[in-house]
């Protein structure tokens, strides 16, 4: 059974950082293109940042220059640090695990429960 759990969501004020943890189990990770996706209340799901499994990194523009993301295929995780964080990006932050490539629809095989980003201004 597959399972996504991210964890490091809070509240930060604006300007400040942030580090969000997605631990998998269940997959061969090496398999799999690792992204992040983010919900705000009455917006639709969209996507923030993905890595490949050949390390291409994919950004949203509102996010790239502030966002970074990485994996550690050893402990089965993937990271989001999200820098100069702004209002506009609280939402709730969603892990996902696709088989071979990099998509921007959220239609991946797998997420997480997601965890919560509040930034106040």
């Amino acid at each position: 059974q597959v399972q996504l759990v991210e964890s490091g969501g809070g509240s930060v004020q604006a300007g400040g950082s942030l580090r969000l943890s997605c631990a998998a189990s269940g997959l061969t990770f090496s398999d799999y293109s690792m992204a992040w996706f983010r919900q705000a209340p009455g917006k639709e799901r969209e996507f923030v940042i993905a890595l490949s499994r050949s390390g291409l990194t994919y950004y949203a523009d509102s996010v790239q220059g502030r966002f970074t993301i990485s994996r550690d295929n050893a402990k089965i995780t993937t990271y989001l640090q999200m820098n100069s964080l702004k209002p506009e990006d609280t939402a709730t932050y969603y892990c996902a695990a696709k088989r071979n490539r990099v998509i921007r629809a959220p239609e991946y095989d797998y997420w997480g429960a997601g965890t919560q980003v509040t930034v106040s201004s």
